[in-house]
């Protein structure tokens, strides 16, 4: 099969640039610094609650060992964690430790919902290039009569468009948008993995509360997860 009729620069500056062009005015500068975070982000090693639970462990021995008052907080490297475990062993409670993972939580999948809804719409927007191609395909036809050779050539135009359109959105972009989405699940998996190991490892640690107190922080968490559940 010959490949050379379906490369046009023109039907690709018309397709790509278009599509590029209309995704950037739909979006703003922050959606679309998110969308280069998470794309970027497909190219670096993920997340892994193995490798967290490892740089942990040794802060964890020394909690459980020494006890949360003795114990200083240890920096591995993911914000998250260094945050959480520092707010826990300042306020010698698992509470902080638990906002801390929904706040960050709620940003990583606000980021990831954005770019995911940026390259969506790109998607969309690839046909509707192709379409514009077509047209401009056909305009190019002589007004003062049928030229076979123009013809053939707005054919041809029209179908390398359309085409460019279709694979642009089918093949790159809608991908690429459940690529992100698949990784921010994985990711989310994996850290709730770790916070509830931390959890479990570290809660005969914690000094132990009055019962108001400790039906009040169940309140709260209970709160925060029911607020992590709604949408947008």
């Amino acid at each position: 099969m010959a490949f050379d009729p379906l490369i046009d620069g023109l039907s690709a500056t018309i397709v790509l640039g278009g599509t590029a062009l209309a995704t950037v005015l739909r979006s703003g500068p922050r959606e679309l610094a998110q969308t280069a975070r998470a794309l970027g982000g497909l190219f670096h090693p993920r997340f892994s609650a193995e490798q967290a639970k490892a740089d942990l462990a040794g802060q964890v021995n020394t909690i459980r060992n020494d006890g949360v008052l003795r114990a200083n907080p240890r920096a591995i490297g993911d914000r998250e964690f260094d945050e959480a475990t520092d707010a826990m062993i300042r306020t010698r409670s698992l509470d902080p430790l638990v906002e801390r993972h929904h706040v960050h939580r709620r940003n990583r999948v606000a980021q990831a919902n954005a770019a995911v809804r940026t390259l969506a719409q790109a998607a969309e927007l690839g046909p509707v290039f192709g379409m514009v191609g077509t047209l401009v395909s056909l305009s190019r036809l002589p007004a003062a009569g049928l030229d076979p050779a123009a013809l053939n050539g707005a054919i041809s135009m029209a179908v390398v468009t359309t085409l460019y359109g279709l694979l642009l959105a089918n093949l790159l972009l809608a991908p690429l948008a459940r690529a992100i989405e698949r990784q921010a699940q994985a990711e989310e998996q994996a850290r709730q993995d770790v916070i509830d190991w931390l959890t479990v490892q570290l809660q005969p640690a914690m000094p132990h509360l009055p019962a108001h107190h400790e039906h009040g922080a169940r309140t709260a968490r209970a709160a925060g997860a029911l607020r992590e559940r709604q949408p947008a």
